[in-house]
């Protein structure tokens, strides 16, 4: 785990706290929080991490993605549905951001809008509007 540590300070990334002893042995796992646009990208940054760490073949597990909320996150989730769009974010009466998503309708016709509105609102933490032209 000291390699891993200072393999990914060098890399710029960052690790969530665990404690393998506590884990089987062959049932251990690290979480590594990798800066990407590219999720593929993202795994093998981290599969190379773990090999040179631990000499070992590494398996990636499932890739998830966190939010700060920013409306470069809300590009990300559009792309993960294969999605582009026009992003403007305003203030409401209460203080609180509204993020306005504009899509193209036909785009709407392979992707339910409710998907969409619901992974924009957990990523973004706000309320946001879906216009389509």
């Amino acid at each position: 785990m000291v390699i891993l540590l200072g393999l990914v300070g060098e890399a710029g990334v960052d690790m969530v706290k665990s404690d393998l002893t506590t884990m089987p042995t062959r049932r251990r796992e690290v979480e590594l929080l990798i800066a990407a646009d590219d999720a593929d990208a993202a795994k093998r940054t981290a599969i190379n991490l773990c090999t040179k760490a631990f000499d070992a073949t590494a398996l990636p597990g499932v890739v998830t993605f966190v939010s700060r909320g920013t409306d470069d996150d809300a590009h990300g989730v559009l792309a993960g549905f294969g999605l582009t769009g026009d992003i403007v974010r305003a203030t409401g009466d209460d203080g609180y951001d509204i993020v306005h998503v504009t899509l193209r309708e036909e785009d709407l016709d392979r992707i339910p809008e409710s998907r969409v509105h619901t992974a924009l609102e957990a990523s973004l933490n706000c309320e946001v509007h879906i216009h389509t032209v």
